[in-house]
C-alpha cells in the first residue's frame, strides 16, 4: 500500500534520520513540514490531504486537522504522549494512533535529575552570575535524606526514583495506576497527591495532563514553603501565573520546567524568573532516545499500515 507519508518530528525534519529509509525502501513518498518547526494547524491541512500515514511530534493534530487529511490511516507517536491527539474524531474517523511507548523515558527522567539538581543548587543563576563578572552566591540543600514527591509512576518516574534513591533520598509515588509488580521499600511507597503536596522538599511530574491544571493555587498552597517544583512532562500541568506568584513569594524556591503550551511560548514571563530554570523540552533530546523513538514509530507505522 505505498503512498504519502508526513513526517514532523522536529529533530528530524531539521536533521534526518537513517530510520526513514526503511519507509522509503518499503515505496513510501515522505512529506516534510518546514524543517525543525513544530508545524501548525494550518501548514497541516495544507500537507496532511493524500498522506495515508503521519510520523507525528508534540504538535496539536486537532479535530480539524484530522476531518482535513482524508486518506489518512495511522497517525504514529515518535514519543509515548498522546494528548496532543483528537483521539476521539481518530476514533470516529478509523484512524489508527500508535505510540513509541517509553522510548525516550531514560533520556526525560536523567533531564528531570538533572534539572531537580541544578534547582536545589542554583546552577544555571550561579553560572549566569559568573559570566556578567558578579559573584552572587544562593545557599542550597542537599538531597540526603530529603523527599521526593513523584506524579506519575511509569517508566519515567520509576527511573527518576531509581536516581533519587542512589542520593539518599526518601521518595513517595502517587500513580492511579501503579505497577503490578510494585513492592514497597523502607524509602519508597506510594502516597496521596494531598500526601506529597504536604511531605514533599521537591516534587516532580510525569504524567499526562488533565482538562485543568494538577498545580494551581490551591495546590501549591498546600505544599511546604521552600519546595522544588520539576515538570517534564506537560506544560498544561501547571498554572504559570500561580507558579509565578508562589515563587515571588518565596513559597516555591524553585521551579525547572521542559515544556511550554505553545512551542516555543509567545509569553516569556515564566521562563524570564530568576528562579526558574526552563529548558526548551529537549527531554527526549537524545541521541539514544530519538534513535529508540524513531525506530519504534516507524516500525508502528509499517506494522499499521500492511496490516491495513
Amino acid at each position: 500500500m505505498p503512498g504519502k507519508i508526513l513526517v514532523t518530528p522536529r529533530s528530524v525534519t531539521k536533521g534526518g534520520h537513517p530510520s526513514l529509509d526503511k519507509l522509503e525502501k518499503a515505496g513510501y513518498e515522505l512529506v516534510f513540514c518546514t524543517p525543525g518547526i513544530q508545524p501548525g494547524e494550518d501548514e497541516l491541512k495544507k500537507l496532511l490531504p493524500g498522506c495515508i500515514g503521519y510520523l507525528a511530534g508534540v504538535e496539536t493534530i486537532s479535530c480539524e486537522v484530522l476531518k482535513h487529511a482524508g486518506k489518512l490511516k495511522v497517525v504514529s507517536r515518535n514519543g509515548t504522549g498522546i494528548n496532543n491527539i483528537d483521539m476521539a474524531t481518530a476514533k470516529e474517523l478509523g484512524i489508527v494512533v500508535r505510540r513509541a511507548e517509553g522510548a525516550n523515558a531514560r533520556g526525560v527522567a536523567e533531564l528531570a535529575m538533572g534539572l531537580i539538581l541544578a534547582s536545589v543548587r542554583s546552577i544555571p543563576f550561579s553560572d549566569a552570575a559568573i559570566k556578567k563578572c558578579g559573584w552572587e552566591r544562593r545557599n542550597g540543600i542537599e538531597l540526603e535524606n530529603r523527599t521526593l514527591g513523584i506524579v506519575g509512576f511509569g517508566k519515567i518516574g520509576r527511573i527518576v526514583a531509581n536516581f533519587a534513591a542512589a542520593f539518599g533520598m526518601k521518595i513517595f509515588f502517587y500513580d492511579p495506576f501503579p505497577p503490578r509488580d510494585f513492592k514497597e521499600k523502607e524509602n519508597l511507597r506510594s502516597s496521596t497527591l494531598e500526601e506529597i503536596f504536604r511531605n514533599s522538599d521537591v516534587i516532580t511530574l510525569h504524567c499526562p495532563a488533565g482538562e485543568k491544571p494538577l498545580l494551581g493555587k490551591d495546590e501549591i498552597a498546600k505544599m511546604r514553603k521552600g519546595v522544588y517544583i520539576v515538570n517534564t512532562a506537560r506544560a498544561e500541568l501547571v498554572d504559570d501565573k500561580a507558579i509565578i506568584a508562589a515563587v515571588e513569594s518565596g513559597h516555591v524556591s524553585g521551579f525547572a520546567t521542559d515544556v511550554f503550551a505553545p512551542e516555543p511560548p509567545k509569553d516569556f514571563t515564566l521562563a524570564q524568573n530568576n528562579a526558574v530554570i526552563a529548558t526548551p523540552h529537549i527531554g527526549g533530546l537524545t541521541k539514544e532516545s530519538v534513535d529508540r523513538a524513531m525506530n519504534d514509530a516507524v516500525d508502528n507505522l509499517l506494522d499499521t499500515l500492511r496490516d491495513l
